[in-house]
């Protein structure tokens, strides 16, 4: 491991701050109920994607100092920033001339998406915070062309990273769950089963059609 790594630092001091993972700012990103029923409720459930990111993840899921083409390399780096209150692990971390470059690993396609890019900025803020070193760019790595996407750590990004953290720190102080929605996106989502997002959108349709049949300033008037 680099001398300048300070791995077992996360464990020696409190956070003042509710602890918010950042795989939970990928999740918040592509479904806010998503995120509140694995982060708050502590559900979860497998599908095709799921068990595939869990087989790309286990090439990177051990802890190893590397030096990889004249690189030192770190994987599976426990990261974390007090000043968001975020902690997590970095798949991969390369050290360019001491910069450090995080990787994120991806089993999909190569295609930009915006939940994946604040995940790799929030590992960015927090090895700027633990280094003490700007961070300006890291990669998405798709392991299915074993080709990477270059992100730049942009304003835009880090501010997104914060407004996401403070929704999911909201989320997690909170007894409710947010609105089911129902897209094309549950169709790709684990926890389909457990959501039940058709039945709780019917719901809410079938509520607004009794509110409205009994409403005295309705659309027959």
């Amino acid at each position: 491991m680099l001398n300048y790594i300070p791995r077992q630092d996360i464990d020696g001091e409190q956070f003042t701050l509710l602890p918010v993972s950042i795989s939970a700012l990928q999740h918040y990103s592509y479904c806010p109920r998503q995120c509140a029923l694995i982060h708050q409720e502590q559900q979860f459930s497998d599908n095709i994607h799921t068990a595939r990111g869990h087989a790309v993840h286990a090439v990177v899921d051990i802890p190893e100092s590397d030096i990889a083409k004249g690189i030192p390399v770190e994987r599976a780096l426990p990261i974390y920033s007090r000043q968001l209150g975020l902690v997590g692990k970095a798949d991969v971390v390369e050290f360019r001339d001491k910069v450090p470059y995080p990787v994120e690993y991806k089993h999909g396609g190569r295609r930009a998406k915006i939940h994946d890019d604040i995940q790799l900025a929030a590992q960015a803020i927090c090895l700027e915070e633990m280094l003490s070193i700007s961070v300006s760019r890291g990669a998405i790595y798709y392991f299915r062309s074993r080709r990477r996407r270059e992100v730049v750590i942009d304003d835009e990004l880090r501010t997104l990273v914060y407004q996401t953290t403070l929704a999911i720190r909201n989320i997690m102080n909170s007894e409710d769950l947010p609105t089911a929605f129902n897209d094309a996106r549950c169709n790709e989502c684990s926890l389909y089963e457990i959501c039940q997002p058709k039945a709780l959108t019917a719901q809410s349709t079938i509520k607004q059609m009794i509110d409205d049949l009994y409403n005295p300033g309705d659309k027959n008037e």
